[in-house]
């Protein structure tokens, strides 16, 4: 697993408008070529009377995997500038259809690749980049009569909360990052006068917003 990497937000679609043709970036995070496809014969499907569904993908912690489909569009002008942008933006796991609506106006080679190129850009500005980091989740168990001073200090510290489960005693999850996490432990030993139980879970990513 990569300890941090960038991907899109979030499942959603933007519209642009380029000479009266409509350009709509739909995106999705994808984690192989089965689910990227199966995105794209969806959107394929939903805009069956558009004049093109143009795409791309990147996929793999090496970017092992790249595709593009111009989709009809002349070879060269929408999926591999789409496929560019992505790359650009150093995205993983990654996939983006276009659709294009023609408004009667001809963009030409150079006028496509523009219009492809830019409804990607638009789109992720729009939907928004996210950076996932790697980290271990640490429980830390408390009796309830701490929870308020333990609360209060992780509100106030650089570690993110996950989430508080209230059973017979408090377990309050912790992102943690890898290398900090008996930085952390003694951390909350020495704020709870050792009263504290705490243990090293799974890992799992922490989502930031980078663009959005």
């Amino acid at each position: 697993m990569l300890s941090t990497y960038k991907t899109v937000k979030e499942t959603n679609s933007h519209e642009i408008i380029i000479q009266k043709s409509r350009f709509i970036a739909h995106l999705s995070r994808s984690e192989n070529e089965s689910e990227a496809q199966q995105f794209i014969d969806r959107i394929k499907k939903e805009h069956w009377n558009a004049t093109h569904n143009c795409s791309a993908y990147v996929i793999g912690e090496r970017n092992e995997v790249q595709k593009a489909n111009d989709d009809g569009e002349p070879s060269g002008t929408a999926g591999v500038p789409m496929l560019e942008v992505l790359k650009k933006r150093e995205l993983k796991d990654t996939v983006v259809v276009v659709t294009r609506y023609f408004g009667g106006i001809k963009l030409g080679a150079g006028g496509l690749i523009r219009a492809y190129g830019s409804a990607v850009s638009e789109g992720l500005n729009n939907i928004g980049i996210v950076k996932r980091t790697l980290m271990s989740i640490i429980h830390t168990e408390i009796d309830y009569h701490w929870l308020g001073k333990v609360e209060h200090a992780l509100r106030e510290s650089p570690y993110e909360l996950k989430k508080t489960d209230y059973l017979e005693q408090v377990d309050i999850q912790t992102y943690v990052p890898i290398e900090q996490t008996t930085d952390f432990q003694e951390w909350v030993t020495n704020l709870t006068n050792g009263q504290a139980t705490t243990k090293v879970g799974k890992q799992a990513y922490l989502e930031s917003v980078i663009t959005k």
